[in-house]
């Protein structure tokens, strides 16, 4: 959500959190309309990343300076303590001397005339017990920008919305597709997502709406988007495509620890999962084949939440709506027979890859191709 008009807010601002770049960039709005409200050049900008107590305490003397310091031109004063770093649980913060002079800051705060004068202050990681923290709280206006994480269940609509925030900031438009391939090839990654949406702004130049086209041609996609390629060519039944999908994701994995065949497994067995469920939601009238995704997510929006366990693992609703879009067609590539035996083959390469000594990338091959090469079905069948 977009923070509300700096000219609305308390004299006194903190915004924190652990979304890095977010903090940054409201911090800094909050700062330029700050200045452009008061007029004059007397502002002050005072680093506060610091790498030990003997820092902190320093920048701690200089914010006391900035704020007794009257200005000289103009009607009026911002100070912005930036990029602190000692709010929280850091090393730094620890130090007694460090502690006693936050304390004795707040105390200051609470006693000090705010008539034209505004201090902003910008941190990652704050400890809300700490009596600074209670000091901003109930004197100014305190915005926590938290990190989008894969876990949240609402990830996808903030990345969007973010997305589109900032498109409209830069005078483009995005089709809905478009903005759901966008977030799907970066995942929960502002940072990411902005440069990314200022990439595609240069790229489609004059022309004002951004489509899918532009979004594959330019976007660079992570590490987690990457891995849909395997799902997309597993479900798009095309074992050319696996098989090289599946050697590509193989190789990454010897320079890359945090990758393994368990990993690529479970990640088929939850493409699996979705053709499943759209099948079933399709046998149900739940949603009905369309190519167009707006209409698609449209009908997810009217499926009866009550109607669908609250385990993510078996909620279609929990997965990414542009996901499921992908697999809809998918599904109709393989019978219910067939994706159920698929469940049961996973299942028996899993087993083999935690209890056999059998080479790990021969056991996932093999398992593939009796999934994918298989004789189709007719999907209409049961």
């Amino acid at each position: 959500m977009p923070g509300p008009p700096a000219r609305s807010l308390s004299p006194v601002a903190l915004v924190w959190g652990e979304d890095e770049f977010t903090v940054k960039q409201r911090a800094k709005e909050i700062y330029q309309q700050w200045c452009g409200e008061l007029g004059g050049t007397d502002h002050e900008i005072i680093d506060a990343a610091v790498n030990n107590s003997g820092e902190a305490l320093k920048a701690l003397r200089k914010i006391r300076e900035a704020l007794q310091t009257l200005p000289f031109f103009g009607s009026g004063k911002v100070v912005w303590f930036q990029n602190c770093n000692f709010l929280g649980d850091e090393r730094a913060a620890s130090a007694q001397a460090v502690t006693e002079s936050l304390a004795d800051l707040a105390q200051e705060l609470k006693e000090f005339s705010w008539q034209d004068v505004r201090l902003l202050v910008s941190a990652g990681k704050v400890d809300k017990r700490k009596t600074l923290y209670k000091t901003l709280e109930k004197i100014g206006t305190v915005e926590n920008h938290a990190g989008l994480s894969i876990d949240d269940r609402d990830w996808v609509s903030q990345a969007e919305a973010a997305a589109f925030r900032q498109l409209h900031s830069l005078g483009k438009k995005i089709s809905g597709e478009a903005l759901s391939e966008l977030v799907a090839s970066i995942g929960p990654n502002v940072r990411q997502l902005n440069n990314e949406v200022e990439k595609l702004a240069l790229y489609v130049g004059e022309r004002a709406e951004i489509e899918v086209s532009d979004v594959n041609a330019v976007v660079t996609r992570n590490k987690q988007a990457r891995a849909f390629a395997l799902g997309d060519a597993f479900g798009d039944r095309d074992l050319p495509r696996v098989l090289r999908c599946l050697d590509e994701e193989l190789w990454e994995m010897k320079f890359d620890s945090q990758k393994s065949e368990i990993g690529l497994l479970y990640g088929l067995i939850s493409k699996v999962r979705a053709m499943i469920f759209l099948q079933e939601m399709l046998r149900t009238g739940w949603v009905k084949a369309e190519s167009d995704y707006n209409r698609f997510k449209a009908q997810l929006e009217r499926i009866p939440r009550d109607a669908l366990p609250e385990d993510k693992r078996f909620n279609p609703l929990a997965m990414n709506p542009y996901v499921l879009f992908k697999a809809l067609p998918q599904a109709r590539r393989y019978s219910q027979v067939e994706l159920i035996r698929a469940m049961d083959l996973l299942l028996q390469c899993n087993q083999r890859l935690v209890f056999s000594t059998q080479d790990e990338a021969m056991v996932l091959q093999r398992t593939l191709v009796q999934i994918v090469g298989a004789t189709s079905e007719q999907p209409g069948r049961r």
